[in-house]
């Protein structure tokens, strides 16, 4: 599938000087875990990428769990990696995509047009026997320079006034408003129509174009589509396969519902769509 890359084909370019590796492993459970698993062992090359620290920004009253980061900030860390647009750029997580999700997604939003996503993550890396190192390295300094594609992103602005479809990422559960576990109401935001993000996988690897097309087969590929989750972590799996499936005008609402309960007013639905 389009922007996914297979364990085989990185292990075949992983010596190409234009290849650059990005380990993005977090657990929300335990924010130090990505990086400590980064400095036990890791694919030889990658650079670490902290969900807290590096892909997203301070959070506040409004803007969600996960505020988008300061572009100034994230470029200066493309470019202490020594990332610019001429690099081939895969990111892996664990397997389950969502936060080598982020970082793919950041990466297009600033206008690099050659990232992927590796299908399976470091777990199937592993499982497949390649090598793996505690080695850090140290890359040159290239300044990345940002061309930022606005289309891509839904402000709070535009979801309120929206006129096309708005897809709910995150678990039925949730979605329905039987359980919320880390935001202030339960529910989600009116009018929205629920694909849960883990759907899009099957055995800790991404499923093929035809099964992602599946998925959104009664969707109107005319319509802007919004995608939104917790706080624009885990609809970024979706915001992708929908891309990949030719859908044209899709946007993230980075803040997603942990931004939109944060304004007391804004209503909440429960229930099925």
């Amino acid at each position: 599938m389009k922007f996914i890359k297979s364990v085989s084909s990185l292990q075949n370019q992983l010596m190409d000087e234009n290849i650059r590796v990005v380990d993005c492993r977090f657990a929300l459970s335990d924010p130090d875990y990505g990086r400590t698993a980064y400095k036990q062992d890791h694919i030889p090359g990658a650079v670490y990428f902290d969900l807290n620290k590096d892909l997203s920004s301070q959070v506040l009253k409004h803007g969600g769990r996960h505020p988008l980061p300061s572009i100034d900030t994230f470029t200066n860390k493309l470019s202490e990696a020594g990332i610019t647009h001429n690099k081939t750029v895969v990111a892996y997580d664990d397997g389950d995509g969502s936060f080598a999700g982020r970082f793919w997604w950041l990466l297009s939003y600033l206008g690099h047009e050659d990232v992927y996503i590796l299908d399976g993550g470091f777990k199937a890396w592993k499982e497949f026997g390649y090598e793996v190192t505690d080695e850090i390295p140290n890359y040159k300094y290239a300044k990345f320079v940002p061309s930022i594609k606005e289309k891509m992103l839904a402000s709070y602005e535009q979801v309120k006034n929206r006129k096309g479809i708005l897809i709910d990422s995150r678990a039925k559960e949730r979605y329905l408003g039987l359980v919320e576990p880390l935001d202030a109401r339960a529910g989600h935001i009116p009018g929205a129509i629920n694909f849960e993000w883990t759907e899009g996988f099957e055995n800790g690897f991404w499923k093929d174009l035809a099964a992602q097309k599946d998925r959104f087969s009664n969707l109107d590929e005319t319509k802007e589509i919004i995608v939104y989750c917790g706080s624009g972590v885990t609809a970024t799996p979706n915001f992708l396969a929908l891309k990949a499936c030719g859908f044209k005008n899709v946007k993230l609402y980075a803040g997603s519902y942990s931004d939109w309960v944060s304004y007391d007013d804004n209503p909440v639905e429960t229930g099925s769509e």
